[in-house]
């Protein structure tokens, strides 16, 4: 049986995508290995009635990807993208009491990712895994990323996963696919995003915008390293890293303000007129977003890993380094220290009387953070923790890389919106053919499956205040 490989690598060493894309061809399977270089990626398999139609179909993929900058390369020649992974220490908690966990989720790697909405909650770990969970516990879904996950962030509906392989991922629907790509040389710390514009933060302290058409807009470089806090809102971009936050105006990167905290920050959060910054000197710092000045100061009993406000900030949460997980009130009072039962919190957030944390563990806490529930928590009376498991089968979405991987359509749908491949310069962009909609503007779309002369039909296009349109619901190739 014969047996073909082609092997290409897209990757710019001033700043870029940095993948590889592998096609194996043997008899009638068509197998393709693509994701971050250095990494051993992520595999999908097709087979073909004759080996003709296989060969025909690789063809394509290659040549699909030839058009968009891929080239032949040998394998294991170019160094693989710059990964740091947040190397965490995590000891036992000196406090008395554990804390009223209701629900806890075993992910099976250390866990940064997290997001909790109306609907679900979300979480994302090491090992390139994201699960849905109800409020209750209960697992609804899986998603397999190619690598780790650092952070997940919110955009209104939109749900965001960056990855250690330099590309973030839209969760949105079935299908996720890859809505920007990080240059090579920016090692992405954290992430945040607000009307399809995506702010990273990085090891050497850098802060890139890039805009919805995953195109750069504008970088600065803070005064310390390893920022692990980015924070945006219509008024500026807060930077958080070692010595201190910086912030920039949305428009051009211009310096607003810097505030040294007492420490380097570790973490940070945001509320209307406020910015928290958690740091390695014990404390959660809360900073005025107009003039940058320290409002109020939360101290711990060691160094803060993460934190999360009740809405308005009336109550201040922080997770530290030896797995307890506190709670203050607006000016600073400590209302109580309780044990997480696990890891420390390397995330949180707080909704409807419920404390939401990830732990270096792995697990996905949901803790019952209620007046009365933390009062019977001092006194040593807590629920059993409910440990979930995992659905036996498990509806499982894996990114899309190609046409191939698409469902496709012969009509659209009722309701359904039609939008085309076009090329504009050396773009291909994505606009819309419906009616009732501005042909002008782009469609925010996956660059994995864009083809001049492609169309597909999305259930919904969402307009942004920026002039484009994003996706929402399931996208179809339309043949």
């Amino acid at each position: 049986m014969s047996r073909t490989k082609t092997y290409l690598e897209l990757s710019q060493d001033g700043g870029g995508a940095h993948k590889f894309y592998e096609v194996t061809v043997e008899g009638t399977a068509v197998s393709v290995r693509y994701g971050r270089i250095g990494a051993d990626g992520q595999l999908q398999t097709s087979t073909f009635p004759t080996a003709q139609k296989a060969q025909a179909a690789a063809a394509r993929k290659i040549g699909e990807k030839v058009r968009k900058g891929y080239a032949p390369a040998v394998r294991g020649e170019r160094a693989a993208r710059a990964v740091t992974r947040r190397q965490v220490t995590s000891a036992p908690s000196t406090a008395r009491a554990v804390a009223p966990v209701l629900w806890r989720f075993r992910t099976g790697a250390a866990a940064f990712g997290i997001h909790i909405d109306e609907d679900r909650c979300w979480v994302g770990n090491q090992s390139g895994d994201v699960y849905t969970l109800s409020h209750s516990g209960e697992v609804l879904a899986r998603y397999s990323l190619p690598d780790g996950v650092k952070c997940l962030v919110a955009d209104d509906f939109w749900i965001y996963a960056g990855c250690d392989d330099g590309t973030v991922y839209d969760l949105s629907s079935k299908l996720p696919f890859g809505a920007y790509d990080i240059a090579a040389d920016v090692d992405i710390f954290w992430l945040d995003i607000r009307q399809g514009v995506l702010n990273v933060a990085d090891r050497n302290g850098g802060l890139t915008v890039i805009d919805h058409e995953d195109e750069y807009q504008w970088a600065r470089k803070s005064t310390g390293a390893h920022a692990w806090m980015v924070r945006a809102d219509e008024r500026a971009v807060y930077h958080g890293h070692q010595r201190g936050v910086t912030a920039y105006a949305p428009d051009g990167g211009a310096e607003l303000w810097h505030t040294a905290t007492t420490g380097a920050v570790l973490f940070g959060w945001q509320e209307d007129e406020s910015v928290y910054a958690g740091t390695g000197r014990h404390v959660v710092q809360r900073l005025s977003k107009t003039t940058g000045a320290v409002e109020a100061t939360y101290g711990c009993d060691t160094a803060v890993y993460s934190c999360a406000t009740a809405p308005g900030g009336r109550y201040v949460f922080a997770g530290d380094s030896a797995s307890s997980v506190y709670c203050f009130d607006a000016d600073g009072t400590r209302l109580w220290k309780l044990g997480t039962g696990g890891g420390s919190a390397l995330s949180m957030q707080y909704l409807d009387d419920k404390l939401y944390m990830v732990t270096t563990d792995g697990s996905l806490v949901c803790v019952d953070a209620s007046t009365s529930a933390i009062a019977d928590a001092q006194q040593g009376t807590v629920p059993v923790a409910m440990d979930v498991k995992s659905a036996a089968v498990l509806p499982t979405y894996t990114p899309a890389a190609s046409l191939t991987a698409v469902a496709t359509v012969s009509s659209p749908p009722a309701g359904g919106v039609v939008v085309e491949c076009v090329q504009e310069g050396g773009r291909v962009r994505v606009h819309v053919v419906s009616d009732g909609f501005e042909p002008s503007w782009n469609v925010q779309f996956p660059r994995g499956i864009r083809q001049v002369g492609e169309r597909y039909v999305v259930d919904a296009l969402h307009p942004a205040s920026a002039g484009f349109y994003r996706v929402r619901g399931e996208i179809r190739r339309l043949v």
